[in-house]
């Protein structure tokens, strides 16, 4: 039987490679996750290895967390006689300062900043240890008004030592002399930051940071060990101050790295698994109709001795041959998908070193793996389906087998959709700490159940899709029957397509809701005339808001800025706002307290569903933990509803000022005076901006509009990774019926010699394609919408209070589905009409 299995499946090797192609896809853009993210964290390793070899201890400040939403170290600083005293320490050959800080460079030819939403856009003082080389031609910065430039941002923006640049911070914007090009590592850069260097007086100046240290670093003098030196310098520091090795802060660097590609991984091999769910319904279908078109063959087998078990043994062999021969292709085809991917996010500016592609065992094993078991499992109830089959069959004349009855499948559709919706509901609406894993296997299993019930329905919904079809003439009429004459395939392979429309509709749901909530929390709580913001939702210098409080009919500016943090071990946004302009310029809906008392020492605002979940109320304590200085004790002093603007925690700007390290407003909010022209006062604000060209003047519509599009482009980067699911499912389209053209060879054959011609024997195909397209796609736009409205309901509390259905978007996805099922059945349309008539009429 092993033997007859592997003859089998040589003997049919179309059938192989389309039974496959699922899984290479599917494996593929499993296997390309993990050669891009392994490739990544091996190229960030060797660099950050390559950088801190130069050093042996490195002293700074103790903070109590590592932010992951900013992009640069959230660090108090130490006072600068620190260097003094690590320099005095026995052992220390060389010690040197340094500052960090936040710098966006402008491009001289277009104006616009530099840098892209995700890599920092930094500036620090000039040395030969912090990972920096000069190349040649260029010479190290000295004085207030020098700089040296990374050298990817001067590739970039077509900078050359000689140039002048200006160059934003926290503060007053500077102009400075472009003195050198520096290379990081083996690179121009570290991961697309851009990067100002600056003698360190003047960085210390710049940024706000005189007579103050972010680091120092510390070479050993020979013979002295790391470890040594790190025990003598830690005994002279002041509270607050760490010595730390070379190897721990390589390690931290390299975790930091490892956690946020970690997040990237698992967004990708989400995408993944939706594609592999998605090949397993085709990989079902395909196994079904061969073990249909094969019965005599099985049957036979059985008449000469085989065991239902020897059979249904053969055909997962054949399963397992695919699986792993398809893995294998697809770990091949990831390396592929890899390189598409890094080209992307490289195009994005999330620049990756240059490293050798990284290849692990792992990805081989768990792709073969995975790709294997999913082959199995979907080929299982097929391969006991074939177990079945009993010897007298081998006697039968025609391969078509009355349909089994519905009555289990019904009762098992029903009970695993109620296995699907009770996680489903409990993840949304119970909101257990787990949410997700519920949410996902709830989505899971009612695909699943959605699909074991489809066949119930599908004979009614083909006929009812097909009427206008119909209408077309013989070939029209012909595709509709042969949609209908077999549910169960035709809900199969309509499912798989309900699957990956249905995810991209859910999300075209879930945004249009999205964007309706925004636009009427910002309509109910937006008060201002005017908000200043960044294009990249990104901070922006706090002097901005400074520079606009003279500008001619403007009655109130009032700042708001925002930073992790965490309570109770849980990450936190906290909002920093100016409790004596913000009641002017936005609504908080206070419940109890009021705005203004956020202005006593430690107050703390927090929103009404947080107050409750907590039990807190006025004057109780909230302890928060900040990154730069640890925990600090706030007192509730305020309960409100509206969290649209300002999230659920809200402190002053003192408070937050107090306790972040960078300092950056992330909207401002400006209102006019009572009468003022408000053309003219938004044309002032934006002459008076001119020096920040990473600040946008926009009224309230032009801020609504901007969040829209913000979420749009969030929304299509989801949807084109969900439409690789989508393409995958028309694949199995093509696939069951390529597959079914060998089992009509006959009835093919005879329409042939009653006069179908091959024009019209197309069209009879690719009308089936239609039908059962369409019908996925209705299936998957229903489930879509369904989902996105529970989906909703259980946001409404968080301000996701209107549902948003777009229907222009989804007639355009029912129509992409029903013309990308023409396409993909040109190839099954082909070889229908290219049958030999004569051969076809006689095919046994």
């Amino acid at each position: 039987m092993f033997r007859a299995a592997i003859r089998s499946l040589l003997a049919r090797k179309v059938r192989l490679l389309l039974t496959g192609l699922s899984v290479v896809l599917g494996v593929g853009f499993m296997a390309g996750t993990f050669v891009l993210t392994d490739t990544m964290t091996r190229a960030f390793n060797d660099l950050f290895e390559s950088t801190y070899s130069q050093i042996d201890v490195l002293v700074r400040s103790e903070n109590a967390f590592t932010a992951q939403t900013s992009s640069l170290d959230e660090r108090e600083s130490i006072p600068e006689s620190v260097l003094q005293e690590v320099e005095a320490v026995p052992g220390v050959g060389r010690a040197v300062g340094d500052v960090l800080g936040y710098a966006q460079i402008v491009d001289p030819t277009t104006g616009d900043v530099i840098g892209t939403f995700g890599p920092p856009t930094a500036a620090s003082g000039w040395n030969d240890l912090n990972g920096f080389t000069l190349e040649p031609g260029g010479s190290p910065p000295q004085g207030p008004d020098q700089v040296v430039i990374d050298a990817d941002t001067a590739e970039t923006a077509g900078i050359s030592v000689g140039d002048r640049v200006r160059i934003l911070f926290q503060g007053p914007p500077g102009e400075f002399d472009v003195v050198g090009i520096a290379r990081y590592g083996d690179g121009g850069s570290i991961f697309g930051a851009t990067w100002a260097l600056f003698d360190l007086p003047t960085a210390q100046q710049l940024l706000g940071k005189e007579g103050e240290l972010d680091s120092i670093s510390v070479v050993a003098d020979e013979g002295v060990s790391g470890i040594e030196l790190q025990g003598r310098i830690a005994e002279v520091l002041p509270p607050g101050a760490e010595a730390v090795t070379a190897a721990t802060v390589t390690s931290e660097a390299q975790d930091q790295i490892s956690t946020g590609l970690g997040f990237l991984r698992t967004a990708f091999l989400v995408f993944a698994f939706v594609a592999l769910f998605v090949g397993a319904f085709i990989i079902f279908n395909t196994f079904a109709i061969i073990v249909a078109q094969r019965t005599r063959e099985l049957a036979l087998f059985r008449a000469l001795g085989a065991s239902g078990r020897q059979v249904m043994t053969s055909v997962l062999v054949e399963a397992v041959v695919i699986g792993i021969l398809s893995s294998l292709i697809g770990v091949l085809v990831g390396i592929g998908i890899a390189f598409l991917l890094q080209s992307a996010l490289n195009a994005a500016g999330f620049v990756i070193p240059s490293s050798g592609t990284a290849i692990l065992p792992r990805t081989f094993i768990v792709s073969i793996l995975v790709g294997t078991i999913v082959t199995v499992v979907a080929a299982l109830v097929p391969a006991r389906r074939a177990a079945r089959v009993a010897p007298i069959e081998a006697l039968r004349e025609a391969q078509d087998r009355p349909g089994r009855s519905l009555r289990f499948r019904i009762v098992s559709g029903a009970v695993v959709l109620a296995l699907g919706v009770l996680p489903l509901l409990y993840g949304l609406f119970g909101r257990p700490d787990n949410a997700l894993q519920f949410v996902g296997i709830g989505v899971a299993l009612t695909f699943v159940g959605v699909a074991m019930l489809t066949p119930l329905f599908a004979r009614p919904m083909a006929g009812t899709l097909g009427l206008p079809i119909r209408r077309t003439g013989v070939p029209g009429k012909l595709g509709r029957e042969n949609s209908m004459r077999n549910p169960r395939r035709t809900a199969a392979t309509a499912s798989a397509l309900m699957i990956g429309l249905g995810l991209v509709v859910f999300v075209a749901v879930f945004g249009a809701s999205a964007k309706a909530s925004t636009t009427v929390v910002l309509e109910r709580t937006l008060k201002a005339d005017f908000i200043l913001t960044s294009p990249t939702f990104t901070g922006f210098s706090t002097s901005a808001a400074e520079d606009l409080r003279t500008v001619e009919g403007v009655e109130t500016v009032s700042e708001v800025r925002q930073a992790e943090a965490k309570v109770d071990g849980g990450t936190v946004f906290m909002t920093g706002i100016d409790p004596e302009t913000f009641d002017s310029v936005s609504e908080m809906g206070v419940l109890e307290g009021s705005v203004s008392d956020l202005g006593a020492p430690n107050a703390i605002a927090v929103h009404q569903d947080v107050a409750a979940n907590e039990g807190w109320g006025i004057g109780d304590t909230v302890t928060v933990e900040w990154p730069a200085t640890g925990e600090v004790d706030l007192e509730v002093a305020v309960i409100y509803e509206e969290n649209g603007l300002v999230g659920d925690w809200v402190t002053s700007l003192e408070t937050y000022d107090a306790n972040v390290a960078q300092v950056l407003d992330l909207f401002v909010l400006i209102k006019a005076e009572p009468g003022a022209d408000i053309a003219a006062v938004q044309s002032d604000l934006e002459s008076a901006l001119e020096t920040y060209p990473n600040i946008d003047v926009q009224d309230q519509a032009s801020f609504r509009d901007m969040y829209a599009d913000f979420l749009n482009q969030l929304l299509n980067l989801v949807t084109a990774l969900l439409l690789f699911a989508v393409i995958i499912a028309l694949f199995g389209v093509m696939n069951t019926l390529y597959l079914s053209i060998y089992e009509r060879t006959r009835e093919l054959g005879l329409l042939r010699a009653v006069g179908l011609t091959r024009r019209q024997t197309r069209s009879m195909v690719r009308w089936e394609a239609v039908i059962i397209s369409i019908m996925g796609a209705v299936l998957g736009v229903v489930i879509g919408i369904l989902f996105g409205v529970a989906l909703q309901q259980a946001l409404a509390p968080e301000g996701f209070s209107e549902l948003g259905i777009p229907g222009g978007q989804l007639v355009f996805y029912v129509v992409f589905a029903a013309v990308l099922g023409v396409v993909f059945a040109i190839f099954p349309a082909r070889r229908a009409a290219k049958l030999n008539v004569l051969n076809a009429i006689s095919y046994e």
